[in-house]
Parts: structure tokens; C-alpha cells; sequence
């Protein structure tokens, strides 16, 4: 049976919301448009951690 692996489902979701929350930001400041990204990238990577850790045990 194939083992389904979502994390990389949590990142790509959690990269799209940093995007749209970086076209808010982004008529004030191109790099708060970049950081929003990189925290959307960061936050999708944290959430599949613990969630791959939860299913270890």
C-alpha cells in the first residue's frame, strides 16, 4: 500500500497563503511582499515537522 505523505501538501498551502498575504503588503513594501513569503515557507515547514512527528509515535 502506498504511504501518502502530505508535507509537502502543508508547504505548498502554507507558501500560497504567505503569497496572497504578500500581494496585501506588497503597494507598501516589496520586501514585506519576500518576507511573507519566506514565514508562509518556514510555517508550512514547522507544521509538517510536527505532524511527521506525531505519526512516528
Amino acid at each position: 500500500m502506498k504511504k501518502d505523505d502530505k508535507s509537502s501538501w502543508i508547504v505548498g498551502g502554507c507558501s500560497l497563503i504567505g503569497i496572497g498575504v504578500g500581494f496585501i503588503f506588497l503597494t507598501t513594501n516589496v520586501f514585506y511582499f519576500i518576507a511573507s513569503i519566506l514565514v508562509g515557507i518556514g510555517l508550512g515547514l514547522l507544521i509538517a515537522s510536527f505532524i511527521s512527528k506525531k505519526k512516528e509515535c
